[in-house]
């Protein structure tokens, strides 16, 4: 089953009451009554909740409408597979770690939970109104725009690597100022000739990655499942090992000798990432002929 890692942030702006009502409700509106993590993590600032959200297809229409309900209580949702892993790791340790982490068995819990610290941190000293501090404002498409960007036409190109992704860091007086996190560095493509499978509910595939990075892969292929659709890869990399896990489609390109798919990871797993990064690594201390 396909896991989307989701994370929502508060600060002191937040309403607290409107808060506790979204997250007890949260079992009615995701697709996954009970998912199978949930963990809330309180900071001298802010409050994070983090879910993974086990669904057999992307759940666009409910994420949709859970961003729009965290906004309206005060928040930002962040939708952490779609974030490069180097910036997913530091939002995890800026926003998700720490003495006052709790993971919890249900909704009604993590609601308690946040809306005790968000009614504290209410009557503490004012704080800015706007989003919450942290990485909160980055969401990445891995293989087109960034997801903020007007849409363009779709060409035969293959897709770009990613825009500059901004994320707010403090400085020593406690104010949120904005730097930039290069994201192309961080999350570098790499061309390749790579054997993989795909399958989706009704096909299986066997094609040629073109492009690799940490977020995903691009695979030349005249079969191309819809974008948001879940499909489940397998690669083969030159040494032997294999890299498996559900990816989503972010991006077609329709084009008879160029097109194909972006595929997005979504396997969050220790194993998965350790065995990409070493061939990552490989790929980039391999000189360039």
């Amino acid at each position: 089953m396909p896991v989307f890692g989701l994370a929502a942030l508060w600060n002191g702006s937040a309403r607290a009451e409107r808060v506790r009502e979204l997250v007890e409700g949260l079992g009615a509106l995701l697709p996954s009554p009970k998912p199978p993590g949930i963990l809330v993590a309180l900071r001298e600032a802010e409050a994070t909740l983090e879910l993974k959200l086990e669904a057999p297809s992307y759940p666009r229409t409910a994420l949709e409408s859970l961003s729009q309900q965290v906004q309206q209580s005060g928040g930002t949702l962040v939708e952490l597979w779609r974030l490069p892993k180097a910036v997913r790791d530091e939002f995890r340790t800026h926003s998700l770690t720490g003495p006052d982490t709790h993971e919890l068995e249900d909704f009604e819990a993590a609601a308690i939970v946040l809306h005790g610290h968000l009614q504290q941190l209410a009557v503490r000293e004012p704080v800015p109104e706007g989003p919450p501090s942290g990485p909160a404002s980055v969401t990445i498409d891995f293989f087109a725009k960034g997801a903020n960007a007007p849409a363009q036409p779709e060409t035969a190109k293959e897709p770009e690597a990613p825009a500059p992704a901004q994320v707010e860091e403090e400085d020593q007086e406690g104010t949120r100022t904005y730097e930039t996190f290069d994201t192309q560095r961080q999350g570098r493509r790499f061309a390749v000739k790579l054997e993989m499978e795909f399958r989706t509910e009704l096909d299986f595939v066997r094609e040629h990655a073109t492009n690799i990075s940490n977020g995903g892969l691009f695979v030349r292929t005249a079969h191309r499942p819809p974008v948001d659709s879940v499909v489940t890869v397998q690669v083969k990399l030159p040494n032997g090992e294999r890299l498996q896990g559900d990816a989503l489609v972010v991006h077609v390109v329709d084009d008879p000798y160029k097109g194909g798919v972006g595929l997005a990871f979504l396997n969050d797993e220790p194993t998965f990432a350790e065995t990409l990064d070493r061939y990552l690594a490989s790929l980039a201390s391999t000189p360039a002929s």
